[in-house]
C-alpha cells in the first residue's frame, strides 16, 4: 500500500532516529504551521530540500547523555577536533561542536531559531555547549547543509538548533548518576520540570544540576608513563644536579600523567523558563529566559619553568663545567618541574544569561509577522593556581643559588617567601544584542515566502593576569583582547510549486557589517517528488563566515604545540608558537552543494543518499607551522619567513598569523536506513568522507593530535526493541574506520573502532520510570596515535573513558 507523500516528507526531513520520527509523524498530522530549521518560512509539513536530522528528548535519556557535548560529538557528520569533558590541556572547560570536521566557529548553534550568545571564558568564538541545561531540551534539530542566506554567519558547515519544552503540564523530577567500570569519574545530577496553565498562557520553570567527577590519567592502564625533559630536580645547562654542588648529565625525564586528568570535573547550575500566552486570538507573546553557572577545573603537571640565567650573577663553582676554552655561556638554561608548588590548578566560573522576548501574529490574508528582541551575556573569571612568577623565581635563583642548583625538592614557604608562587587571575566575557522582524506568508497556488531585517551587537573582551601580559611568567605571554562590531541585516525566501511534483526553494541575504563592508549570499534548492515513494533534493547555496572578536582583536598569545622540530634542537614536543591576530581581516566565503534522494523502499522502510559538497575561499586560518617547518628544513625561504624562524633552526620567535590566505574543500556521502515495526525500530546512519583538504593538505583518513581525526566511515546504529508496554530495550554501536598518520617521520595506522551501549526503560507506572545502562561495554581502549595531544591518542575522537554505568529515575507528579 502506498504511503502519502507527507508520510515520505517526514522520513526525509527525519533520517536519524525513531523515536524522533514517531514525534514528527505526529506532529505533521497537525495542520498547523511550523518552521522548520534551516528555513524561515512556516509550513504545513516538514518537507525542504535541505537535510536534517532530529534527535528527541527520550533518545537522550535512554542513550545515558547528560550533556549536548556528549550528544553531538558521536554524530557521524562530526570531525575533526572539537573540545569537551576529556579535554584536559586549553579547553578552559568549554564544550562545542565541529560539524563536518570544518572548524567549531563553523557551525551556527541556535536556541528555539535565534542565536546563542558566544560563551567560555571570554572573546570566545563558538557556543559553550555546557551554557545549554539537557532538562529543557525537547529536541534537537542539526541541519546539514550551508544556510548563511537564511541565518547569517557562521552557518557554513551546518546549524545546530536546540528546541526547548514548552507548552508543558505537570511536575517532573529527574535523578541521574554514572559511574566507571574503573570506580572514578562518578557523577550524579537532578533536575525539577513544571509546567502550568497560567492566565491563557502556558508557564514552564525548571532547574538542573550536574557535578561531572574526575579521573587521572595515570589511572588507565593504556596510558604510558610520560617523559619530559623538565624535571623536579632542575638542569643547569642540560645538566642534572650530582649532589655535590656540581652538575652531571644523565636521565632525564618526568611522568607527567599521574597528576593530569582525564576526565575534568565541572559542575553545573542551570534554571530556565518559558511563558506563551495569546494576547487576543491573532496576537501570541513569548518569553525565554536561562541562566547557568558552570564551575570547571583542569589540572596539569606542576609548571615546567624554563628561564634563561645571567653567567655572570651565578657563582663560579657552578659555572666552571661549562667553560669552552677558558669562557663560560653568557647565558645557562635553567629548567624544572616545579613539583615544589604542586600541579597547575586550572578554575573557571562563567555566568551565561540570555532572555528572549517576542510577538508573534497572523492577518485577515492568513500571512504572519513577528519581532524580537534576544539578549546574551557571558562572564567568565579563570585562574590558574600554582603558578610560576619566572622574574621573582630568576632573583630568588641568584639569591639562593646553594638552594635551587642542590637537586632537593624545595619547601613552598620558601617559593612563597619570594613570591616564586602566585595564582594567575583572568577575566574576560562575551555579550550580544540582537532585534529581528520578520513577515511570511503562503498564497494559495502554495507559493511561500519570508522576509525580514535584523540588528546584531557583538562584543566580547579577555583580560589576562597583569604578570602574564608583562611576559613575567614562565607560561607563555599574552595580550588583551577587546573589541566588538554591529551588523545590519534584510533577507528573503521563497518556496513556489513550478510543476505538480516539483518545488524549488531559493532565499538571499545582505549583510552590513561594521568591520569590513556588506556580504550578499543565496541558495537555491529543489525537491521533485518522482513517484509518491521517491523524491530527489538538492540545494545550491553560497555563505560567508565573519571575523570575530578575538581573530580581529586578539592579543598576541602564546601557545605550547605539539609539533616536530626537524632540526632536533627542541628537547620536547611542545614547543611555544606566537600566536597573532588582524584587525584588517576579511569574511570568509563558501560554496555548499547537496544532491540527495529519499525512498520509501516498502511499507515502514526507507532510506535516504544525500551527496554533500563545501569548498571555503578567502578562509582566516593560521599556516600549518608544521608543514612550513618542513619545507624550510629542506631549504624554503618563504616558508622560513612564514613562520618567523630561521633556516638553521631557530624557533626562539616562532610564529603563526591569522590570514585570509587559507582554502578548505570537503566532500562525502551520508546514507541512512531506518526501519520501524511494531515492536522494532532501527536506524543506521553512516558518513562517508570523500573528501578534506585544507591548504592543499589532504587530511581525509587521518589523525593528528593537532587537527583530530577525519575517518573516511564512520557510522552509528540503533535498535529500540519494546518488549511490552512497560519495558523497551536500547542498542547502539559506533563504528569508526581506522586512519593513519605521521610523526617525526614515523607513519602509524590506527585500527577501526567499535563502541558498544545498552540500556533498558522501565515504565513501572504513568508516574514513575527508571532507566539504566552502560555506554562502552567492551572497555575498549582507545587507539594509540603518535604525536596525539594527550594519553597517547586524541580523547576529541576516541574513548578513553572505558566503561561507563549509568542510572536515571523519573518522577511525574
Amino acid at each position: 500500500m502506498k504511503k502519502s507523500i507527507l508520510s515520505l516528507a517526514v522520513f526525509a526531513a527525519i533520517p536519524m532516529f525513531s523515536t524522533s520520527v514517531i514525534a514528527a509523524d505526529e506532529a505533521a498530522q497537525s495542520i498547523e504551521k511550523i518552521q522548520v530549521t534551516g528555513s524561515r518560512i512556516n509550513r504545513t509539513d516538514m518537507e525542504t530540500a535541505s537535510p536534517v536530522t532530529v534527535i528527541s528528548d527520550d533518545f537522550i535519556v535512554q542513550s545515558g547523555y547528560t550533556s549536548v557535548e556528549d550528544i553531538l560529538s558521536n554524530q557521524p557528520s562530526a570531525a575533526g577536533m572539537n573540545i569537551g569533558g576529556t579535554t584536559n590541556n586549553g579547553s578552559g572547560g568549554s564544550a562545542t561542536v565541529n560539524l563536518r570536521g570544518m572548524g567549531t566557529q563553523r557551525t551556527l548553534v541556535l536556541l528555539n531559531g535565534r542565536r546563542m550568545v558566544s560563551s567560555g571564558t571570554g572573546a570566545d568564538s563558538s557556543v559553550d555547549l555546557n551554557t545549554i541545561p539537557v532538562a529543557m531540551i525537547k529536541s534537537i534539530e542539526i541541519l546539514k547543509d550551508g544556510a548563511s542566506a537564511v541565518y547569517g554567519s557562521d552557518a557554513i558547515a551546518g546549524v545546530v538548533n536546540i528546541i526547548t519544552k514548552k507548552d508543558y503540564e505537570g511536575s517532573e523530577v529527574n535523578l541521574e548518576a554514572s559511574q566507571t567500570g574503573h570506580g572514578d569519574g562518578s557523577s550524579y545530577g537532578f533536575s525539577a520540570l513544571h509546567g502550568m496553565q497560567l492566565g491563557d498562557g502556558n508557564l514552564v520553570v525548571g532547574a538542573q544540576y550536574t557535578d561531572r567527577g574526575d579521573i587521572i590519567q595515570s589511572d588507565r592502564d593504556f596510558v604510558e608513563p610520560g617523559c619530559s625533559s623538565f624535571v623536579p630536580k632542575g638542569t643547569l645547562g642540560g645538566l642534572l644536579p650530582d649532589g655535590n654542588g656540581g652538575f652531571e648529565s644523565g636521565e632525564k625525564c618526568y611522568d607527567y600523567t599521574t597528576t593530569s586528568y582525564a576526565l575534568t570535573p565541572n559542575k553545573l547550575y542551570s534554571v530556565f523558563s518559558s511563558f506563551n500566552t495569546e494576547l487576543d486570538s491573532d496576537t501570541y507573546f513569548n518569553v525565554d529566559l536561562m541562566y547557568t553557572r558552570r564551575d570547571s577545573e583542569q589540572q596539569l603537571a606542576p609548571q615546567p619553568a624554563d628561564i634563561d640565567l645571567d653567567s655572570s650573577k651565578l657563582d663560579s663553582s657552578y659555572t666552571a663545567g661549562f667553560a669552552e676554552d677558558g669562557v663560560v655561556p653568557s647565558e645557562l638554561n635553567y629548567r624544572r618541574r616545579m613539583v615544589d608548588a604542586g600541579p597547575r590548578m586550572y578554575a573557571q566560573k562563567t555566568d551565561t544569561y540570555r532572555a528572549s522576548i517576542a510577538l508573534e501574529g497572523t492577518l485577515d490574508n492568513g500571512s504572519g509577522w513577528d519581532v524580537s528582541a534576544t539578549y546574551g551575556r557571558n562572564d567568565s573569571k579563570d585562574s590558574v593556581g600554582n603558578s610560576i612568577h619566572a622574574g621573582n623565581m630568576e632573583q630568588s635563583i641568584y639569591a639562593n643559588q646553594a638552594t635551587w642548583f642542590s637537586g632537593d625538592i624545595l619547601d613552598r614557604s620558601f617559593l612563597e617567601s619570594s613570591d616564586t608562587i602566585y595564582t594567575e587571575q583572568n577575566e574576560g566575557g562575551n555579550e550580544q544584542f540582537i532585534l529581528a522582524a520578520g513577515y511570511n506568508g503562503l498564497t494559495d497556488n502554495d507559493i511561500g515566502y519570508a522576509v525580514g531585517i535584523e540588528n546584531r551587537y557583538e562584543s566580547g573582551y579577555y583580560t589576562p593576569d597583569l604578570i602574564t601580559q608583562l611576559g613575567q611568567s614562565t607560561a607563555a605571554q599574552q595580550d588583551p583582547t577587546e573589541g566588538n562590531y554591529s551588523v545590519q541585516s534584510a533577507y528573503f525566501e521563497a518556496s513556489m510549486p513550478v510543476l505538480e511534483s516539483v518545488t524549488l526553494e531559493g532565499a538571499v541575504r545582505y549583510d552590513d557589517y561594521s568591520t569590513f563592508g556588506g556580504a550578499t549570499t543565496w541558495k537555491l534548492g529543489a525537491t521533485w517528488r518522482v513517484t509518491d515513494e521517491f523524491m530527489v533534493r538538492s540545494v545550491l547555496a553560497t555563505g560567508f563566515r565573519a571575523p570575530n572578536v578575538s581573530e580581529l582583536y586578539g592579543g598576541n598569545s602564546g601557545s605550547f604545540d605539539y609539533l616536530s622540530d626537524p632540526w632536533g634542537n627542541e628537547l620536547d614536543d611542545q614547543i611555544k608558537v606566537n600566536y597573532t591576530s588582524d584587525p584588517d581581516l576579511q569574511a570568509e566565503e563558501s560554496d555548499s552543494f547537496t544532491f540527495g534522494v529519499v525512498w520509501e523502499v516498502m511499507d515502514n522502510l526507507s532510506t535516504t543518499v544525500d551527496y554533500w559538497q563545501f569548498d571555503i575561499s578567502n578562509a582566516i586560518s593560521r599556516l600549518n607551522v608544521q608543514n612550513e617547518m618542513n619545507n624550510c628544513f629542506a631549504g624554503d625561504a618563504n616558508s622560513c619567513a612564514a613562520v618567523n624562524i630561521t633556516s638553521d633552526g631557530d624557533l626562539s620567535n616562532l610564529s603563526s598569523a591569522l590570514t585570509n590566505v587559507g582554502t578548505q574543500e570537503t566532500s562525502g556521502i551520508d546514507w541512512n536506513i531506518a526501519y520501524t515495526a511494531d515492536s522494532f525500530r532501527v536506524n543506521l546512519d553512516t558518513t562517508f568522507l570523500l573528501d578534506f583538504t585544507e591548504d592543499d593538505i589532504e587530511y581525509e583518513g587521518t589523525i593528528d593530535g593537532n587537527i583530530g581525526g577525519y575517518s573516511e566511515i564512520k557510522s552509528n546504529l540503533s535498535v529500540n526493541y519494546t518488549i511490552n508496554d512497560d519495558i523497551s530495550l536500547l542498542y547502539n554501536a559506533r563504528y569508526l574506520k581506522g586512519m593513519s598518520g605521521e610523526y617525526y617521520g614515523d607513519t602509524f595506522e590506527t585500527d577501526d573502532v567499535i563502541y558498544h551501549d545498552i540500556s533498558m526503560n522501565y515504565q513501572i507506572n504513568d508516574d514513575l520510570s527508571l532507566t539504566g545502562g552502560v555506554n562502552n561495554i567492551f572497555d575498549k581502549e582507545p587507539e594509540p596515535v603518535l604525536g596525539g595531544n594527550d594519553m597517547g591518542t586524541v580523547p576529541a575522537v576516541y574513548d578513553v573513558i572505558g566503561t561507563r554505568f549509568f542510572a536515571n529515575m523519573s518522577i511525574k507528579f
